[in-house]
């Protein structure tokens, strides 16, 4: 059992609890190291926890008054009773607890939401929603930046990195045509072009086969002086390039559909430029048919050429010393109709049926002429392709006088149609689709 304290420590006792609770009496200083027990560091603090004022005295007070007596009254209004209810049970001290208010009442209006009785500040602070909101924004902006760069990005798979010289000996090395697009970033057809014309698969598939591809810009050196060379006025502009002899064999401006460019690019897919070149001398030889065949005999060699062509060249020169006779390959193919061709001047052809009105067994063929015109007639699936030669000889001027063949253009290839082949429409897969007459 604890022993009580002797009267000078009991006096020393209350000195000090008067140090802490400045501007109390002696009576109240015992009267609260009575009730812990004349324990000073419990008294102190059931004085600051039943006083609310006395948590805030200071030395600066003024000496006890009146009014403090009265203040301490309040919070124990009545000493007598207070003792009494100490003697017939003492009440253990209140534990300490210490808090801090949280925000402004006046804040509490604009909360959408009840408040939260137990809130993570720290998890709260760490992320705030400004910091959030702002980290989305940038983040979607970022984002969107990026998913519109790579929508019209150029096609850098498809292009061949060098110049404009190195291209074209690339080309002629690989024996494929030249495929240019001028570009100018002040052209929005320039980014559609990217967007929609390159980056379709067809399209693509084509010039990887076909093509060798060669993209700039107008205000680079490079694409200056192919501006120059060409005479490129309008941009974006698209051009086929003979690798071997420079020449421009075609060109488009603007924007062009997919569709419309592999349409125009399938005389390219039949022959590359070196075949393309075989052909240049038997049409050489009948411009220079009105000169003497011995001069142009003895002038043709010193052009300078390959091997190759200055045999293609004797070899054109000796047909053209004897009477025209029709090509050998047509003589073994289609006997028949060189007899009749010979006979009267003209192809013949299957008759051609009544168009189909309509229905599952029906199919529609699409026909591009070479002047660019474009035709269409209804067939039945199982019909024969001939019927194509037979429609479109009837729509051309010369289409019974000349020979003609027809390309489909499929990704990765072109497939050329004969008028040999036996097979229908259905087998042939030309059901609803479009093909281009080229002369033969």
């Amino acid at each position: 059992m604890e022993t009580l304290p002797t009267s000078a420590e009991r006096q020393q006792l209350v000195s000090s609890f008067l140090e802490f609770a400045v501007g109390q009496t002696a009576d109240t200083a015992t009267q609260f190291l009575e009730a812990t027990g004349w324990k000073l560091e419990e008294a102190v603090q059931l004085f600051y926890v039943g006083n609310e004022g006395g948590g805030a005295a200071s030395s600066s007070l003024p000496p006890p008054t009146n009014e403090t007596f009265s203040e301490q009254e309040n919070v124990l209004p009545n000493d007598s009773l207070f003792q009494g209810s100490l003697e017939d049970d003492v009440r253990p001290p209140l534990p300490v607890k210490r808090d801090t208010l949280y925000g402004d009442p006046s804040l509490l209006r604009f909360q959408p939401s009840p408040v939260v009785a137990f809130r993570n500040f720290d998890e709260e602070s760490k992320r705030s929603a400004v910091w959030d909101s702002n980290e989305i924004a940038a983040s979607s902006a970022n984002g969107s930046r990026d998913n519109l760069a790579s929508l019209y990005s150029p096609p850098f798979a498809l292009m061949y990195q060098g110049s404009f010289d190195q291209a074209k000996v690339e080309a002629s090395l690989q024996g494929k045509w030249l495929l240019v697009n001028m570009q100018s970033n002040e052209e929005f057809s320039s980014h559609m072009l990217n967007r929609d014309t390159w980056s379709n698969e067809a399209v693509s598939q084509t010039i990887r086969t076909n093509f060798i591809f060669w993209q700039i810009y107008h205000d680079t050196s490079e694409g200056k002086k192919v501006c120059t060379y060409y005479s490129l006025i309008t941009l974006p502009a698209i051009l086929v390039i003979d690798p071997i002899t420079g020449q421009k064999m075609r060109a488009w401006t603007g924007m062009v559909q997919p569709e419309s460019l592999l349409e125009d690019l399938l005389p390219f897919l039949d022959k590359g430029p070196k075949e393309h070149h075989s052909f240049l001398p038997q049409k050489r030889a009948r411009v220079s048919h009105h000169s003497p065949v011995t001069t142009t005999v003895d002038k043709e060699p010193a052009v300078d050429e390959d091997p190759e062509i200055l045999q293609a060249i004797a070899a054109s020169l000796e047909d053209t010393r004897g009477l025209p006779a029709p090509p050998v390959a047509d003589d073994e193919s289609k006997p028949e109709q060189v007899d009749e061709a010979s006979s009267n001047g003209k192809l013949n052809y299957p008759p051609l049926p009544e168009e189909p009105k309509g229905g599952k067994e029906t199919c529609r063929v699409g026909i591009r002429l070479p002047e660019g015109r474009r035709i269409q007639r209804s067939f039945l699936r199982n019909d024969s392709i001939k019927l194509l030669w037979s429609f479109c000889s009837s729509q051309l001027e010369d289409g019974q006088k000349r020979p003609f063949h027809f390309t489909q253009a499929i990704p990765g290839k072109s497939n050329r149609l004969e008028y040999e082949s036996d097979s229908t429409f259905e087998e042939a897969g030309l059901s609803n689709s479009m093909v281009t007459l080229i002369w033969d």
